[in-house]
């Protein structure tokens, strides 16, 4: 089960976040509503209501194995509709656990259907199936494009989140200690496996060098072991494939001419002995915009520094990206912080926060590459999860 990769205390506050989505969403039961406006025709009037779609499949990633599948399924449920889910291949056992604390609460026998298996196989059902009206999925931009070519071939509704690569921008003008923690965490706690992580911190000159020196110190003093042991910031990767993927980044930072600044070892060993996909977190300085680690979700443990002269080119550099998920700005300036929460091209923005992490009764969702469709989360899953109609009456 993923919560192995997981640190104790990130894995306890997943378990809640997705308890505190079901609860929200129990509520949102209560609060559907619509509109009765008159017509533009004598003696008539209208109402527009929301209906639930139909039956939605669903297809959940590893990375947050309850809290993603609780987003997606509790606005379902709440809005009408019948689910069919099916949770990536690594994390079975977090999708058995939901699917029997749904069972063991009383949904109705069919409302909550959990398919496992392959995404080439099971994946592939639910997207060509003329019974499934909507596919709300989270996971890559390559599988994302097929579920929506197969999607727009039948006319179903869809919903795609991509992941990002997503910008953290310091300036000269920040608080020091606030702009380290804000990219050590964005970068680095989940071991990097999230798709709101900052791997780009585009720091201004003023700042630039005791800034990286303060990263590097504070990745010191990180503790990579057993993700349930006490004490333990960052847990390992979560399988050998991604720790090859991730070495394999570092590698070609290296070749591109960055500079490995802090970390990228791999540790065979946690500290009681025992074998795993352990990877120090790895700062890159010397980067420039064109390095593929720059361009491209590696989905790991790794940071790469962008210098820049100024506010102006910090933000075009964080633009300068496929992605538009989530960008972060760590600045004292109340001028600087306005323009930039206006200009970032992203769907969510963190001033002086991490990029990673959300309220569970507000949209998300990002821009460009990194997601298609309505928002998730908060009230605006309606808009995904709900068709509109309108009905004339006549008085």
């Amino acid at each position: 089960m993923l919560f192995r990769s997981k640190t104790l205390a990130e894995a306890v506050g997943e378990v809640v976040r997705a308890a505190q989505i079901f609860k929200f969403f129990a509520g949102e039961t209560l609060r559907a509503g619509g509109e009765l406006v008159p017509s533009i025709r004598p003696g008539m009037s209208v109402e527009i209501t929301r209906e639930p779609v139909g039956v939605v499949g669903i297809i959940t990633p590893w990375n947050f194995p309850i809290a993603i599948p609780a987003w997606k399924l509790a606005p379902a449920l709440a809005f009408g509709n019948t689910v069919v889910m099916k949770p990536a291949e690594l994390v079975p056992g977090s999708a058995w656990a939901l699917a029997d604390i749904l069972q063991r609460a009383g949904l109705p026998k069919g409302v909550f259907n959990l398919v496992m298996g392959r995404g080439s196989e099971v994946g592939a059902a639910l997207l060509d199936d003329a019974r499934v009206d909507a596919i709300s999925f989270t996971g890559s931009q390559a599988t994302g494009a097929r579920v929506a070519a197969a999607c727009v071939a039948r006319g179903a509704k869809f919903q795609l989140e991509m992941g990002g690569k997503n910008p953290f921008v310091v300036l000269d003008d920040a608080d020091l200690a606030v702009a380290v923690n804000c990219a050590v965490q964005s970068g680095f706690f989940s071991t990097g496996q999230r798709c709101t992580a900052s791997s780009r911190v585009i720091v201004t000159e003023g700042i630039h060098d005791r800034f990286v020196a303060a990263v590097a110190e504070k990745m010191a003093a990180l503790k990579v072991d057993d993700a349930r042991a006490p004490g333990t910031d960052i847990g390992p990767v979560v399988d050998e494939r991604q720790l090859a993927q991730d070495r394999e980044y570092i590698d070609i930072g290296r070749q591109e001419g960055a500079r490995l600044a802090a970390g990228g070892q791999v540790l065979e060993h946690n500290s009681r002995g025992a074998p795993g996909f352990y990877l120090t977190p790895a700062l890159f300085t010397d980067t420039t915009p064109g390095m593929r680690i720059n361009r491209e979700e590696i989905f790991g443990p790794v940071v790469s520094v962008l210098r820049a002269k100024d506010y102006e080119e910090a933000l075009a550099l964080a633009n300068d990206t496929p992605f538009g998920l989530s960008s972060g700005i760590a600045t004292t300036s109340l001028k600087h912080a306005t323009h930039f929460k206006r200009h970032a091209q992203a769907g969510m923005v963190m001033v002086n926060l991490p990029t990673a992490g959300v309220d569970y009764h507000v949209p998300f969702g990002g821009r460009k590459g990194s997601s298609y469709g309505p928002r998730e989360q908060g009230r605006y899953a309606a808009e995904f999860y709900t068709t509109v109609k309108t009905a004339y009456v006549q008085g």
